[in-house]
């Protein structure tokens, strides 16, 4: 018996454009009911096409189509007393509200999310805005590349070539991960709301989006360490090789791993595990003979070895190739659209949850006159006293490196008790990727990566691969909802630890499996790190330079892969809350991938267009671009940079005007995208020359109070100083019993029913609360020494 968790649900949305509209679907698929409210003309996505393909006058885009599908429409004059009152009576009947800026209806002064917020105390209000509601950024332009840049995200993981400007990742996959963190900001106020208390306004920054997206906590890392991750652009190798028949990714996360793919090429004498260098300078050493070998193998050849030696691997996936890659054939994971073209299933799977197919969208206005004569019932908020989303929710936190703990990090800051599970004998991989010397006292608890992705857990040590210690973790399972792992499925296999397992356990067990390709499927068993999860989704087919291979993003893939895995276990919570029954949920992170990629499969299949990188030009904007500015950065370098974007032919005007209405930009011609799109090299050669002459700040202190979107290429260890950051609170301070007190970045999103800190404590040590847990499931003292001394449990890892 199937059942969708959201069914009865009522959001109105009065959003335009990517986030609010992949936000509302996420939730529309889950079986809530959504009505889009648009203005007269519709959303302007209706119209869109990133290929430029031509939409009829009754048509809509298909992107449109993708994320309104199943959605109703109904349209509100703003102009019109009625149907503003009207939209009142909508909104007076419904659970939740999704807002986003920009459109005149949404603009309308009774319309705000403050407004409606205080009218209809039951509503759980989300606003979706690119700096938040407030702080003195609210309301400035932005784009998704000028987003991108001030995050730090453009040249956080030093993508791009050192002697060419760094390279933005391609797709607006930040316009994704807002929608994606608003709706798990929605359902878990609605845990709120379902103990009896009122109606939340949650302020959602896509900036802080960002941060959280496409950076790997810089500041958290340069504090901790006094060094940015990285001070320069470099290629990671092997990264993206071109080979006989195509292209593949192939990567080294660990030293492990690098150590493998040397034997794999016969080049065992590069091993040296004393080397006083990194393995990524290791590998760049030997980039000439690591291509050269690639070159002279297929692509199939490449992946078969590196599977075989368990190297994180994958084909590079184009729009064009992408559906017939074997795993996504085994798992059926594209589906037909109503519309006729195709697109990703869902994220993930959740047995016993009924999630939406693919169904139409609305035609514009279509359900006006339903929901105009429709009942409704005027919604009281609760009275109950305030408390964390997810209190009272246990979890046993099996996960490792950065995609699963991100999921269980943001159910701890949500108010969950995360239990997070390690072995003294094999740590959390992020306890040792800083490159902190094994000489310095405690070198595991001084990482910065696992400081920033655990603060609030709970940590115990259990040795899985002894009975005792696997005895001791069922005995925590059963006193637990969810369980999370993001292993590959043969290892919680191989341990009897799968659902079936748990469910003798605990029946209304959520478990949440994170594999990088799926629970079945060819690529099943793949070891799976965040690029080439990238590749294989098509996100790195958009990201780079159009006369050189593709770069890895290197970032996106995992937060993304933990916050789609979120929005799954609070819809098999609700699942469990509604029928009793518990769920395993299958949050693939290629899944999760190929729908934030989602454009470019359906352009290919309804327009038959191949989505192409651009350098850091885009379909939205014209000018888009990186212009150098004049200033020596704080490396020392030539390498200071801007970023602007005219999405508007009235941005183009307030353009002009900033720049004193020069000559070279009187043609009018350029006062269109469509006359400026094919003179971008003339345009960007002035518009270069310009902001060569300035500072950044200069640039920024021109053309942002005109109207233009632009911004800063921020070095990520700097967010902290962004004063919209500043301003927000964005960042707490930790203490920490071994290391100094460090800056830590919190949610994207601010929850009007919680006040801060938002962090309840720092990352726990190594074992920390090994006898709280072991004497709550009953241990004596005695017990627990036996445990320390036959190494089942430990402190610290072995010598």
């Amino acid at each position: 018996m199937t059942d969708s968790p959201l069914s009865g649900f009522v959001v109105v949305d009065l959003s335009t454009g990517i986030p609010g509209g992949y936000c509302t679907k996420l939730l529309a698929d889950a079986g809530a009911d959504v009505i889009k409210v648009e203005a007269p003309e519709g959303d302007p996505l209706r119209r869109w096409s990133a290929s430029g393909a031509r939409i009829g006058p009754h048509e809509d885009g298909a992107l449109f189509s993708f994320l309104a599908g199943g959605k109703h429409s109904v349209v509100a004059d703003p102009v019109l007393d009625e149907d503003l009152r009207w939209v009142g009576d909508l909104l007076a009947g419904a659970d939740a509200f999704v807002w986003s800026p920009d459109s005149p209806l949404a603009e309308h002064p009774t319309l705000t999310p403050a407004a409606v917020h205080a009218a209809h105390p039951h509503l759980i209000v989300a606003a979706i805005t690119p700096f938040g509601l407030d702080g003195p950024w609210s309301g400035r332009p932005a784009t998704e590349f000028t987003l991108q840049a001030w995050s730090g995200g453009i040249v956080g993981l030093g993508r791009g070539a050192p002697d060419r400007a760094p390279v933005y990742v391609g797709g607006r996959v930040g316009d994704y991960l807002s929608g994606a963190y608003a709706s798990a900001a929605i359902l878990a106020s609605r845990m709120q709301v379902l103990a009896g208390g009122a109606g939340d306004l949650i302020d959602l920054s896509m900036l802080e989006s960002h941060v959280m997206g496409l950076t790997y906590y810089p500041v958290t890392y340069s504090d901790m360490l006094g060094r940015p991750w990285r001070d320069a652009r470099r290629l990671t190798v092997p990264g993206v090789a071109r080979v006989k028949d195509g292209l593949v990714d192939v990567g080294c996360g660990t030293a492990q791993q690098w150590f493998d793919l040397c034997a794999m090429i016969g080049h065992e004498e590069w091993i040296d595990e004393n080397a006083p260098v990194s393995i990524t300078e290791q590998a760049s050493e030997k980039a000439d003979e690591l291509y050269a070998w690639m070159a002279e193998h297929t692509g199939d050849e490449v992946r078969e070895l590196a599977t075989a030696f368990r190297i994180p691997n994958a084909p590079v996936a184009s729009p064009d190739a992408i559906e017939s890659l074997e795993h996504f054939v085994a798992r059926k994971t594209f589906v037909t659209h109503p519309a006729g073209f195709r697109q990703p299933g869902h994220p993930y799977r959740i047995t016993g949850v009924e999630l939406r197919p693919p169904s139409p969208a609305p035609r514009l206005g279509e359900h006006t006159y339903r929901h105009r004569h429709a009942p409704r019932t005027r919604r009281q908020p609760g009275t109950a006293q305030d408390r964390l989303p997810l209190s009272g929710i246990r979890v046993v936190d099996l996960t490792t490196f950065w995609a699963g703990p991100s999921a269980t990090h943001l159910m701890a800051l949500l108010g969950a008790e995360v239990i997070h599970v390690e072995s003294a004998r094999r740590p959390d991989g992020t306890r040792m990727i800083a490159g902190v010397p094994v000489t310095e006292d405690h070198w595991w608890e001084r990482q910065p990566i696992f400081a920033a992705l655990n603060t609030g857990k709970k940590d115990i040590t259990l040795d899985l691969g002894t009975e005792r210690g696997r005895e001791l973790l069922l005995r925590l399972i059963a006193t637990a909802d969810v369980v999370a792992e993001n292993y590959t499925p043969r290892v919680l296999d191989h341990l009897g630890l799968d659902y079936a397992a748990l469910q003798r356990i605990r029946p209304d067990i959520v478990m949440c499996r994170m594999p990088g390709f799926g629970l079945d499927g060819p690529w099943r068993d793949n070891p799976a790190f965040a690029y080439v999860i990238e590749a294989a989704a098509g996100i790195s087919w958009l990201t780079g330079y159009p006369d050189r291979n593709p770069y890895e993003p290197y970032s996106v893939g995992d937060p993304n892969a933990g916050l789609h895995a979120l929005n799954a276990v609070l819809l098999a919570l609700e699942h469990r809350r509604r029928t009793g029954e518990g769920a395993l949920v299958e949050a693939a992170m290629v899944d999760a991938a190929l729908n934030i990629a989602a454009e470019q499969i359906v352009e290919y299949s309804a327009y038959g267009a191949v989505l192409q990188r651009a350098d850091n030009r885009g379909p939205s904007a014209s000018p888009q671009n990186l212009y150098r500015s004049n200033e020596i950065d704080e490396f020392g370098r030539d390498d200071s940079w801007v970023a602007i974007a005219v999405e508007t032919d009235e941005q183009w005007q307030a353009l002009r005007n900033a720049l004193g209405d020069p000559d070279w930009a009187a043609d009018p011609d350029l006062g269109t995208e469509s006359g400026r799109r094919p003179r971008e090299d003339f345009v960007d050669r002035h518009l270069g020359a310009w902001c060569r002459d300035r500072t950044g700040d200069e640039i920024v202190a021109a053309l942002w109070p005109a109207g233009v979107p632009v911004a800063k290429v921020s070095q990520p260890h700097r967010q902290a100083e962004l004063e919209q950051l500043a301003a927000r609170e964005f960042f707490e301070v930790l203490d920490h019993p071994v290391n100094e007190p460090a800056r830590f970045t919190t949610m994207p999103f601010r929850m009007s029913r919680r006040t801060p800190p938002i962090h309840a404590a720092p990352a726990p040590l190594l074992g920390q609360h090994n006898h709280e847990l072991l004497t709550e499931l009953g241990l004596s003292d005695t017990d627990i020494e036996e445990l320390l001394a036959a190494g089942v449990i430990g402190s610290a890892p072995p010598d």
